[in-house]
């Protein structure tokens, strides 16, 4: 606080602007602990109203006409929001005589249907903008993933889009449109999942009755094909499947983490051979659609080895699901059975990975799990009885609840957060926004569109979650970036580079975190191609009062952070900085 002190005696204008700034600062230290530490669940009465203050709820829209199934942020600041195209009109219509197409509705006696209505938009998240997409084939329940270049390459779907390959690029002019690319999937992928790899390809695995994956792009006869694996077929429980929409993460050591059901495999995809099985996730609880758990690769933090030698250390944390037989409950007999409260962790990158099992406030199916800048975890929309389906799931989960990654005590890691007013069931979607904010939307639990349904009609809201760490009381410890010296604002593999930054107040413990996180693409439950990259901070420069420079090193190689775009966001004391875009090259 010297430097406070000093400057008092320079002018009456310095001396008007630093006495609030020293008592905001007084404050923050006398009550960080209760700022930056909420009541953990575990310490107060679950049955009562009293769960911990934390965050706040925005409306954006009352409704953006369609039903936000899917979401992508690009590196413009739009994100692409889309549900599917044979679910009725929504309410969101084209210029008269424009985007029209005609269909089959085999739900209703084979009419053919005329639909003029939008069923994709993007969303301005600057300027709250809403502009209609044309879409031509159905991407019902269908998978996402950027290329390096910002693109959204988007595959699958249902019926005559089950083996399309569609991209938006990402543009300023207002002229961005779907494109159907002429070149076809090898196999069918309705409910498949995306991986950005370190060579820029996409891996695409897996869906309803496709036990094999394959590439994008596809440019030779290698690309083309498609791989059988086995691991999918063996994971498909009769009837339920409970193997849709497999998570996927790429670990620091190029293999791919692949987990369907309750069992887990690493994949070295170059020489299409299964490297490791992993122990199956005990309690026995399904986890993916249509017991929808969901699951993160927690953050990987560099340890400074700048050649990626010394590979970080890949955690995969995975929450909620629903028992054995959930689905059959609630869709043949509609009964439906409570959803699991437990999550496993495991370090893949120990020589024995083993699961740890630890238990959220309350049970789970169909929630979102973000990472936070800070590194942790935020769990969101949902239910907890039930499954994934049509009508498959009732009493919805309004709170949120904060996974606190590097809290050593398990018993004190998850806290519950201010809860929304709106119901996210199935087909809801969560992604992180440069701010540091949850977009939240979508929740269509029907066949087709339903407004008049009880109790949970189709919502076309699109509202934000603020978390704590956006309070105002905590905005002197947010750090305001100011430029990026890299060129062109590439940041390199393995180089130096440097941001420069405003901050009110500076803590040095724990001092500044230099994070890329990637945008992922949301839809059922799971983030596809979520990554956060902690960074090796070589040192910290204070050019002012309230200006400082930092340098960083990049990560060490591709298999860490894949080329694309990320948020560079910097983390002091628990609070983010508004992100800046860069390019990881």
């Amino acid at each position: 606080m010297a430097f406070i002190f000093k400057n008092l005696s320079l002018s009456s204008s310095v001396f008007y602007y630093a006495i609030p700034l020293l008592f905001s600062y007084l404050f923050i230290v006398s009550h960080s602990q209760y700022l930056t530490n909420p009541t953990p669940f575990s310490s107060i009465n679950a049955t009562t109203s009293n769960v911990s203050a934390g965050g706040q709820w925005v409306l954006l829209h009352k409704s953006i006409g369609v039903s936000a199934m899917h979401m992508q942020l690009l590196k413009n600041d739009k994100v692409i929001l889309f549900d599917r195209t044979d679910m009725g009109l929504s309410n969101f219509s084209f210029p008269s005589g424009t985007g029209c197409r005609k269909y089959n509705d085999t739900h209703h006696r084979n009419r053919t249907i005329t639909d003029c209505t939008a069923h994709s938009l993007q969303y301005d998240v600057i300027s709250g903008n809403i502009r209609p997409l044309y879409v031509s084939s159905d991407t019902w329940c269908s998978s996402g993933a950027l290329d390096p270049n910002g693109t959204l390459i988007q595959t699958g779907g249902y019926g005559p889009g089950i083996r399309k390959i569609r991209t938006v690029a990402p543009c300023d002019d207002g002229k961005c449109e779907w494109t159907e690319l002429p070149v076809n999937l090898a196999d069918g992928r309705w409910y498949a999942s995306t991986q950005i790899l370190p060579d820029g390809r996409v891996i695409v695995v897996g869906g309803r009755r496709a036990f094999s994956y394959e590439f994008y792009p596809k440019t030779d006869d290698v690309s083309s094909k498609r791989y059988y694996l086995s691991f999918l077929a063996e994971t498909t429980d009769p009837y339920e499947e409970n193997n849709l929409y497999p998570f996927l993460h790429l670990l620091p050591d190029g293999n791919l983490f692949i987990f369907a059901n309750n069992r887990s495999i690493l994949l070295d995809y170059k020489q299409n051979r299964v490297v490791k099985e992993l122990p199956v996730i005990p309690d026995g609880i399904k986890r993916t659609y249509p017991s929808t758990g969901s699951s993160v690769l927690l953050p990987l933090k560099m340890n400074g080895s700048l050649d990626g030698s010394d590979k970080p250390e890949a955690e995969v944390l995975i929450c909620g699901g629903s028992p054995p037989g959930a689905f059959n409950m609630s869709n043949l007999n509609r009964v439906f059975v409570s959803a699991s409260n437990s999550c496993g962790r495991i370090k893949l990158t120990d020589p024995d990975p083993k699961w740890v099992m630890e238990e959220m406030p309350m049970p789970r199916v169909m929630s979102d799990m973000l990472l936070l800048p800070t590194g942790d975890v935020i769990i969101l929309n949902g239910a907890s009885n039930g499954t994934a389906g049509w009508e498959d799931a009732a009493n919805p989960v309004f709170n949120p609840v904060l996974y606190k990654t590097y809290e050593p005590d398990p018993n004190l890691r998850f806290v519950v957060l201010n809860p929304s007013s709106t119901p996210r069931m199935y087909h809801s979607s969560a992604l992180l926004l440069p701010d540091g904010s949850i977009l939240v939307g979508g929740s269509n639990p029907h066949e087709m569109y339903n407004f008049t349904a009880r109790p949970f009609p189709t919502d076309l809201s699109l509202e934000a979650y603020q978390p704590p760490y956006l309070g105002p009381l905590l905005a002197v410890l947010r750090p305001s970036i100011l430029t990026i010296e890299a060129r062109d604002s590439i940041v390199s593999y393995g180089q130096m580079f440097s941001v420069t930054f405003m901050l009110s107040v500076y803590r040095a413990d724990p001092g500044i975190s230099v994070v890329l996180i990637t945008p992922s693409f949301t839809t059922h439950s799971f983030s596809m191609n979520q990554r956060m990259v902690v960074l090796d901070v070589a040192r910290l420069e204070n050019l002012s009062a309230f200006a400082y420079k930092i340098a960083a090193y990049g990560p060490p190689k591709t298999t860490v952070a894949p080329p694309g775009y990320y948020m560079l966001f910097l983390v002091h004391a628990g609070t983010p900085s508004h992100a800046v875009w860069v390019k990881v090259q």
